[in-house]
């Protein structure tokens, strides 16, 4: 899937925040509910003017409030800071449908394969 970056500046949602951090080309967006702990994740990798977007995941106890929209916004408006104008991931069953939400488009299928010795 695919989307032109649009920045949205994103809050997180209430009862949680978020922290978002680069290291390198990788940045990494986490939500954390009133305890602490998380609740909410996503990754993205920095490649000229695109991003590539990855491991996004919502913890059961969490989902259905926003969390994933929250950070796949946030991880656009961050890659828009950093001069990238478009976005690309791999969407699994589950996500095809936030994404798609979200303006992300599909553009072709990606068989998966998982090798183990």
């Amino acid at each position: 899937m695919a989307v032109d970056l649009v920045a949205t500046s994103p809050v997180a949602p209430q009862g949680y925040s978020a922290t978002v951090e680069t290291v390198g080309a990788v940045t990494c967006v986490r939500v954390r509910d009133a305890v602490g702990r998380q609740a909410a994740k996503g990754q993205m990798a920095a490649l000229g003017e695109a991003v590539v977007v990855d491991r996004v995941v919502t913890e059961r106890a969490h989902r259905r409030r926003g969390l994933g929209a929250f950070v796949i916004r946030a991880l656009a408006d961050r890659a828009l800071e950093e001069g990238a104008v478009l976005g690309v991931l791999g969407a699994t069953a589950a996500g095809h449908a936030l994404y798609e939400t979200l303006g992300w488009k599909k553009h072709t299928t990606m068989a998966e394969y998982i090798y183990r010795p």
